[in-house]
């Protein structure tokens, strides 16, 4: 079985998105070109959990022809919607509404020996690290100082230990992988 991995890009002084809530600054055009992170993240998913406000900041009609994870995704939401987007034969949608822990389990289940990669923002990563259901982090450090916004490890509920298990660069981008340390 493979692991559940949360990743994110992330500024070197620990926010996600600056204090407007851009995240332009930490994806500026043309950085990730030809990048072998994302694409070693695409073949070895065979799942994606993701939130509702991650779903919607997309187009998700247009996730079955352009959306880079073609698996079947599993969305957290408290309600699902009316109408179900355009799906295809590697990528559907499950809408789970009964929580996290049985969202990963869904989608642990449809990844089979592939990982589950986790897609969202910093709610459902501390969530996910609060229940013990991340085996892995993948932060893209950005060499940029927001200064201020959106801070992906604020109010986590304990310590956790994490042991670097990899590290690379690409462009400007320093991708460190940490294995969760569970107790």
């Amino acid at each position: 079985m493979g692991n559940v991995i949360f990743g994110m890009m992330v500024s070197l002084d620990g926010f996600v998105a600056d204090r407007m809530g851009s995240v332009r600054r930490l994806y500026p055009e043309g950085s990730l070109g030809a990048n072998t992170e994302l694409e070693e993240s695409i073949a070895t998913t065979g799942a994606v959990v993701m939130g509702r406000r991650t779903y919607q900041m997309g187009e998700p009609d247009s996730y079955a022809q352009s959306y880079e994870f073609q698996v079947p995704i599993f969305v957290l939401t408290h309600t699902v919607p009316q109408q179900k987007p355009k799906q295809n034969a590697r990528l559907r949608f499950t809408f789970v509404t009964d929580g996290v822990e049985s969202a990963i389990a869904q989608a642990k289940k449809a990844a089979g020996e592939k990982n589950v990669t986790i897609v969202g923002g910093p709610t459902i990563a501390r969530h996910c690290l609060s229940l013990g259901l991340i085996d892995e982090l993948q932060l893209g450090i950005v060499p940029v100082l927001l200064g201020a916004g959106l801070r992906l490890f604020d109010q986590l509920d304990r310590q956790i230990e994490l042991e670097r298990v990899r590290m690379s660069e690409e462009a400007s981008i320093t991708y460190l992988h940490f294995r969760v340390i569970k107790e």
